[in-house]
C-alpha cells in the first residue's frame, strides 16, 4: 500500500528522487514512461517531468479514445485487458514502464506485450515494491527489473 507516501509530501519527493537517480544512473537516453492503471499514474507523471520526456497512458479496456492495440492476460481470477493508443510511442522508442507492485506479473507482461506490438523498446519494468514469493519478476524474462523495495 503506498497510501502513507503518497500522503507525505516529503516522503513522495523521496520517491520519485529514488526513481529518478536509478533511471539516470541506469539509462542515457529514455523517450516516456509509461504508466500502469491506475497507480502507475501517480508515480509515473512527476518522475517523467523530471526526466523531462512525455508520459504514456496504458489503461484497462475500454478508457482510451482512438484506435488502440489490447492485450488480455491472465488474473489469478479471471481474466482482463490492456490498452495503449495505438500512436502513443513510435517504432523504436525507449521506454520505461512504472507501477507501484509487482505481485504475480500478468499485468506488467501485459504492458510489455503491448509495448513491443508498438515495436517499443522496453528499457525496464520499474515498480515500488516486488512481493517475491509469488515470483512476478521471473515472468518479464529478458526485460530488465527494478523494485526500490522487496517483500517475502
Amino acid at each position: 500500500d503506498i497510501s502513507p507516501l503518497l500522503k507525505d509530501p516529503a516522503a513522495f519527493r523521496t520517491l520519485i528522487d529514488l526513481l529518478e537517480d536509478h533511471l539516470r544512473a541506469s539509462f542515457p537516453k529514455i523517450d516516456f514512461i509509461a504508466g500502469l492503471d491506475s497507480r502507475g499514474f501517480l508515480i509515473g507523471p512527476p518522475l517523467a517531468q523530471r526526466l523531462g520526456i512525455g508520459f504514456v497512458l496504458i489503461r484497462k479496456k475500454g478508457k482510451l479514445p482512438g484506435p488502440t492495440e489490447s492485450v488480455s492476460y491472465a488474473l489469478e481470477y479471471g481474466t482482463a485487458e490492456l490498452e495503449i493508443q495505438s500512436d502513443a510511442v513510435e517504432p523504436g522508442q525507449k521506454v520505461v514502464i512504472v507501477d507501484d507492485l509487482l505481485a504475480t506479473g500478468g499485468t506488467m507482461c501485459a504492458a510489455c506485450e503491448l509495448l513491443k506490438r508498438l515495436q517499443a523498446e522496453v528499457l525496464e519494468c520499474l515498480v515500488i515494491i516486488e512481493l517475491k514469493l509469488l515470483r512476478g519478476s521471473e515472468k518479464l524474462q529478458s526485460v530488465p527489473f527494478y523494485s526500490l523495495l522487496q517483500y517475502d
